[in-house]
């Protein structure tokens, strides 16, 4: 049954994230037609920057993400169980062992980042370390790992630059359409054009947003299952978002665009799911936990 779910849930994010290649590519087409009288030095334009910025986004994710959220190398003298009981569970799973932060918040929360198993990163907060015991924290860690695993912390990369990327584009379009020559301006199959690009643009970033979520969202519930596969033990993780749920405080302090790298929602908006939620709700993610046999 679980990996039935593991399955349906890989075949969804590889179909969003084809969908989301293609919306990316009809970006930059509407922005040829938009600002450039070649289509030809438009593609190249925009094909050079999403390389340049993919590539020095998948060498640096992690140190770009370790850095606005300011966590802190946890060492081993420091955080001796910590260290342990993520080396047993490396062991149990074949992963090589991440590198461990600390973000210093009494808000209980965590996330893993890095490009692939052998260049990942699992930061907890100093909340999650004084509030969960051994078998919680093992679900959480257990949890992080299985993004590692599924190389879901190169999913969520690849979505947030996307975003990042069809932002830029849409901004880029919105000031250099009024800067057209009149010629064009008067064509009125251009203009036409121009009008129906100028729409996709301004309300791309919001389509682009709404995917990141559905990836985020998806793979939590595949990272909850996938651990409780390493631990064996349920308990230990739905005990864990329950009390991250009820007793965490919100952190204002996490940048937005690490949003959805959580496993709980940063800034407690206690909301129900929806298509702007950047996580499932933990009712549901325990529910389904519960249901695993």
């Amino acid at each position: 049954m679980i990996l039935e779910e593991v399955r349906k849930n890989k075949l969804k994010t590889i179909a969003i994230i084809a969908f989301f290649i293609t919306f990316v590519t009809l970006c930059i087409y509407f922005l040829s037609l938009l600002i450039f009288d070649s289509v030809y030095i438009a593609v190249i334009f925009g094909l050079t920057f999403s390389i340049v910025s993919a590539f020095v986004s998948y060498y640096n994710s992690d140190k770009m993400i370790l850095s606005v959220n300011n966590a802190r190398p946890a060492t081993r003298e420091e955080n001796l169980q910590l260290n342990v009981t993520l080396e047993t569970l490396c062991i149990a799973t074949g992963l090589p062992k991440p590198k461990l932060y600390i973000m210093e918040t009494d808000a209980m929360n965590a996330f893993a980042t890095g490009r692939n198993p052998e260049n990942s990163v699992i930061c907890v907060t100093r909340g999650l370390l004084n509030n969960l015991d051994k078998y919680e924290m093992e679900g959480v860690l257990a949890h992080e790992l299985s993004h590692i695993k599924n190389y879901d912390i190169l999913v969520s990369t690849i979505a947030i630059v996307m975003v990042g990327f069809v932002t830029i584009i849409a901004d880029m379009a919105s000031r250099s359409i009024f800067f057209r020559r009149t010629d064009s301006e008067n064509n009125n199959s251009n203009a036409i054009l121009m009008i129906i690009g100028l729409i996709f643009l301004i309300l791309s970033p919001i389509f682009a947003s709404l995917l990141q979520l559905a990836i985020s969202r998806n793979r939590e519930y595949l990272a909850d299952s996938s651990a409780v596969e390493i631990t064996r033990n349920k308990e230990g993780l739905i005990n864990a978002l329950k009390k991250i749920d009820e007793q965490s405080k919100p952190m204002p302090e996490v940048n937005k665009a690490t949003e959805s790298l959580f496993i709980s929602d940063p800034y407690k908006k206690k909301e129900k799911d929806s298509i702007w939620s950047t996580h499932p709700s933990t009712a549901n993610r325990i529910k389904k936990l519960e249901n695993i046999k």
